[in-house]
This record gives C-alpha cells, structure tokens and sequence, in this order.
C-alpha cells in the first residue's frame, strides 16, 4: 500500500476497512497500535503504523443538516467534494475549501488543512463537534462549548493520535458564488511593495511562482458574489494581466482540469478549490511541503525563499503563496496568528528535496515557520515543540487519553514524546 502521492509505503500488520462504527470500536478496542487513513494525501508517514491500519472510507455516508443549528453532521471518511455538492443542493454552504477536493473531511480537520483568504481560517475551524473512538473502543463527543470545549481545543487538530474520528459537525450558511479570474505576471517588486493590497484584493487568493529567474507570479483571485457585483475584472491588477486562456498552476499542464476561470459565476465548491473532482489534482507525481509564518512577517519570508531561487527552482514544479486567519486550535500552524503559507509542490526526487528543505527551514527559522503536519519537513522535535504554546498541554492531553500508546506511531512518538 502506498500514499497517494507514491512516496510513503504504509507497512501495516493488517489493513481494515469496517462497514459499520460498531466494528470499528471492535478493532480499535482489540487492537496494540492502531492508526486511521484517509484518502493517502499526506506526503509523510504520519498515518503509518505496524499495527492496525483502518480506512473510514466503507463507514456509512452521512450528511444530515441541521438548518436551525446551521450545523450539518458527516461522516468522517467523506471527501468534501462529495460533501460540498450535496450542500449545495440543500442550500448550504462552508465557509471555505482547500485546493483539493479530493481529501477526506477528517483528514484535512486532524491535519489543520486549509485553503486561502485574509479573514478565512483553515478547515478545521468549522468543527463545532466531533465524535471519535477511544483506545478502549468506547465513543466520546467532544464540543466547541460546554464541559468538554478545553479538550475539544486540543482535539480537533488531532493528528490522529487520541482516537478515530467518525463523525464531525460543521458549522455551514448560506450556498454563495464566486468568480474566478486569473492572472499572469505579477512582478515581484509589485508583489513585495503592495503584497497586503493583493492578498485582500479577493475572498480567497493564490499566487503561484517558480522562484527564477526573477520570481513571477501567476495570481488567481475568487470573489464571493455580491447584489452589486458587475462581474468585471480589471485587465490589469498591480501590473499583471488577466489571462486569456484557461490556466493550471504548473507549467506544461492543461486548465482543463482547474475549475472554472474568466469571472463565470458558479458555486462556491466549484470555484473555491483550484482542481476538479473528476481530475487527477495537481500533477500527481510530486511531493509537497508547506510552512506557515506570522502575516505580518510574510514579506520577509517571501524574500528568504527568493534569495534561494536558484536552490530551489531545480528541484520545484510550482510554489503557492496563501493567506490564512487565525485560530485556537492548539496544534493548528496558524494557532492565535495570521499566517502567509508557503506551500511547495516538488518534483518527485525526496534525495534531491531533502537538503533544500534543510536550507529553506534554515532561512524561516527566524521567522518562527511552522510545517503543515502532513507535508514533507526535517525540523528537529525541539525546534518543532518551541514553536506552539500548547504543545506540552497538547501531550498531557495524550498521555491521559492514550496512556498506552495505541494511537502513537514512528511519526507521533519522534515529534511527541508524551505519546
């Protein structure tokens, strides 16, 4: 069994995949070491184990709304395209997506996955409540208030460590459209003098570039739809130009397989993420890291990686550059900051990535860089554990859950030394 990026060999005692919550509390409870999958779109082995490893793809789907609550109950193996559209269609809408539509609802939630915008936190932040099996095999729910609103903090970015997510609540309004128009050129002194201007210029904001020779940006901004909304763009934004044919974000791929461009009003599931469900996301061969630094710090950071263009350009398919608001959530990488992230799709070479990761973390240090939990990254613990306030209130909280390490793996026991 491999990720699905192909990088990560999952080596399990065994792989199971129950039909039902009850035969999942079976496993886990009889289970040493256990971990849950997702949709394999992490590029490290953080859902590894040599013990028992289960899919919550086969538990029943489930999407119930609760319009009064604005809540509406999922399955956690459902991948949020599946979700999104059938929102839609009742009339709901969440507040933002990541670029995928692909990955899993859980996944994405206990990895602090998210997508792009000045005042759009990252996906996690929509949980109001999530059930999950305890290494004993019995079920808790845990709520953003109430009795259990501390644990749920330290929870919902969980890294799969203290149990088996079946089922989220998610906060939802109002189905929305957006727009989409994207843009070629943008220099990068206009990126670095108007850089706020640009990232607030939009609901939701992407810049893409390839670091060399002279870091140029491709921009794709989407629009939430307004009653005043004229549905012009401008031909020029901060020097770069609207595009005239469909774009991808790497070079040499097809925009057929992006979502709609052009400022075509459509929902906010087919805007939001940059890739169609019915495509391959992305290039599929790649591998992928991110690091997430305090907003008010992202020029500087943006200037570290250009300094190093030549380093990185060899080895890089594209760079997106997002904006994400903060949140509370104890092991989110944007916990209590606004953050730009800096994310890295790289070519499919981990012996050739590897020391240019050593030398791009060298540079964020300074700016207190914090990696996406489930991207590629070489910090050391120490440095890692220096970089969230919580995170010794993050391993109590294990140690009292999973005292006997039935959640914990290689990944969890080398960044986590309580588990």
């Amino acid at each position: 069994m491999r990720n699905w990026a192909g990088n990560v060999s999952f080596a399990p005692a065994r792989y199971c995949r129950p039909g039902t919550v009850d035969e999942l509390r079976e496993l886990v409870a009889g289970s040493e070491r256990v971990r849950a999958l997702g949709t394999g779109h992490s590029f490290n082995p953080i859902a590894d184990t040599t013990g028992t490893l289960i899919s919550t793809a086969g538990l029943p789907a489930v999407i119930e709304v609760d319009s009064a609550a604005s809540v509406v109950e999922v399955s956690a193996g459902l991948r949020y395209g599946e979700l999104a559209g059938q929102l839609h269609r009742q009339g709901f809408a969440l507040h933002n997506l990541a670029s995928l539509p692909h990955i899993s609802v859980a996944g994405a939630c206990a990895t602090a996955t998210h997508g792009s915008g000045d005042h759009n936190a990252n996906l996690a932040t929509a949980v109001a409540a999530l059930e999950l099996v305890t290494a004993d095999g019995e079920l808790r729910v845990l709520e953003r208030t109430g009795d259990t609103a501390a644990e749920f903090s330290g929870s919902v970015v969980g890294l799969g460590a203290l149990g088996i997510v079946t089922r989220l609540w998610l906060d939802i309004e109002p189905t929305y459209s957006v727009r989409q128009h994207v843009y070629n050129d943008l220099s990068h002194a206009q990126l670095i003098e108007h850089l706020d201007q640009i990232l607030a210029g939009a609901y939701s904001t992407s810049l893409f570039t390839r670091w060399q020779p002279e870091p140029v940006y491709q921009m794709w901004r989407k629009r939430r739809v307004t009653a005043s909304d004229d549905g012009d763009a401008e031909p020029v934004f901060f020097g770069a130009t609207a595009a005239a044919v469909a774009q991808h974000p790497l070079p040499g791929m097809t925009g057929d397989n992006c979502t709609e461009q052009f400022g075509r009003i459509g929902p906010w599931h087919e805007r939001l993420p940059h890739f169609r469900l019915e495509f391959i996301p992305s290039r599929g061969e790649e591998l992928q890291s991110e690091y997430l630094v305090p907003r008010q710090l992202a020029r500087q950071a943006v200037e570290a990686v250009a300094q190093i263009g030549d380093r990185v350009s060899p080895v890089l398919h594209v760079c997106e550059l997002r904006s994400i608001a903060a949140d509370e959530l104890w092991m989110s990488p944007s916990y209590q900051r606004d953050s730009l992230g800096l994310h890295f799709t790289w070519l499919p070479d981990a012996a050739a990535v590897a020391p240019v990761l050593v030398e791009l973390e060298r540079r964020l240090a300074p700016m207190a860089a914090r990696p996406h939990w489930a991207k590629l990254f070489c910090m050391d613990p120490a440095q890692l554990r220096g970089l969230y306030d919580r995170y010794a209130d993050f391993e109590q909280l294990l140690a009292l859950r999973d005292p006997d390490r039935k959640f914990a793996n290689r990944f969890v026991e080398r960044y986590l030394s309580a588990a």
